[in-house]
């Protein structure tokens, strides 16, 4: 029985960045030998345990044969015989195909090391076409590492792939996993293009995907900001989305829906998207029309919204610029206007009301009132010259 250690940890170490969770795999050993030795299983499809005491995860050795289309579709061997050169011939990318002994020796059979140098995405074999979610973890690689190319040979398998639809048995889960930890990449606009090169895109975000010349570099340049400004994943797809389409929300709905993001995505991408135009609108709006805004956007009852939004619609105005915005005038107006609305005592207004049916009314004009009380700053160009839709 030996152990290895594999994967990203030893590729991480090679480029010189921080350790982040180790994988181990285990060479001639049986669960049984394992359960013997303390190590608790945890794998439902192959044999993986973690560690007695550091809770890793130990994985044996394994083939696997292709059973049926999508990335579940696989038979595995996870018997003692398997080697550790058959276990690494089984995994994504050559970079990802190292091993490294408990004496520190390190195990390349498939020239990962060399990549690593060349800074090449590669894939190991032609096993590679079996899992069509090895596409969207390439494309997350080439996010991750954007100083990275990708092999030509390996982006004319990615595409045989889309063209033999096995990418079409993707599950949605699986989808949103990938793309997430895409867009929580230094540089998520890779993603998204290595997925349009190929030919992915089209069946994964379709919408995405249609968005013609210009508009999708800038949707891409968006996020992108979103990243450098380090960004929440919920504000980094409220700006991939925010431009998406004429009328994004139903668009939204649609690319929600079908990745299942999470609710908190889903959400604060409509929100963006359906009230862009009215913040860099912002500083010529009336008292009535930014009551009316703050409003739609529940400050009063969840003032946490605003930051968010704002950061996504900096995001997409800087992208139509094609520059870090120095100042956003619309941010520091909007904060104030919101501190002035939700300042009112909405209770004691609802109070005097005679008509219950009265009340919604009279505190709107009570905050449009706090607003005009307010010093009105002066105009900018920063809400005339960047609402172009990216279409």
């Amino acid at each position: 029985m030996k152990v290895y250690r594999v994967g990203g940890a030893v590729r991480d170490a090679l480029l010189g960045l921080p350790a982040g969770d180790t994988d181990w795999v285990v060479v001639g050993a049986t669960p049984e030998r394992m359960a013997e030795l303390g190590f608790t299983p945890v794998g439902r499809d192959f044999p993986v345990f973690l560690h007695p005491e550091t809770k890793e995860e130990y994985a044996l050795a394994r083939t696997e044969r292709k059973t049926a289309r999508g990335y579940q579709g696989f038979a595995f061997n996870c018997s003692p015989d398997v080697t550790l050169e058959e276990d690494l011939a089984r995994r994504d990318l050559t970079i990802n195909a190292i091993a490294q002994a408990e004496d520190g020796t390190l195990v390349d059979p498939f020239g990962g090391r060399r990549d690593i140098e060349a800074r090449i995405l590669r894939h190991v074999s032609e096993a590679f076409a079996e899992d069509p979610v090895r596409i969207l973890r390439l494309a997350r690689f080439a996010a991750r590492f954007p100083e990275f190319s990708i092999a030509p040979e390996t982006m004319a398998l990615m595409r045989a792939m889309v063209e033999s639809g096995e990418v079409d048995a993707l599950v949605p889960e699986r989808s949103w996993q990938e793309i997430a930890r895409g867009l929580m990449t230094s540089r998520p606009s890779r993603m998204f293009a290595t997925l349009r090169e190929c030919g992915a895109l089209a069946r994964i975000i379709p919408e995405l995907d249609a968005i013609e010349g210009d508009g999708f570099a800038r949707t891409l340049r968006a996020v992108d900001h979103a990243a450098d400004a380090g960004e929440s994943l919920e504000v980094r797809f409220a700006t991939l989305c925010a431009r998406i389409a004429p009328e994004p929300v139903p668009v939204i709905e649609a690319i929600a829906a079908r990745l299942r993001a999470p609710n908190a995505c889903r959400a604060l991408a409509i929100l963006v998207a359906r009230e862009h135009d009215a913040i860099l609108a912002a500083l010529s709006l009336t008292p009535a029309e930014l009551a009316e805004l703050v409003r739609r956007l529940d400050l009063p009852r969840r003032p946490e919204r605003l930051e968010p939004v704002l950061a996504a619609v900096r995001a997409v105005l800087a992208a139509g610029r094609d520059e870090t915005l120095e100042a956003f005038p619309q941010a520091d107006w909007l904060r104030r206007v919101a501190e002035a609305a939700t300042a009112i005592d909405a209770g004691a207004i609802a109070a005097a009301a005679d008509d219950p049916a009265e009340i919604p009314a009279r505190i709107q004009r009570a905050r449009a009132e706090a607003i005009a009380a307010l010093e009105r700053p002066g105009p900018s160009r920063a809400g005339t010259d960047a609402r172009t839709g990216a279409r």
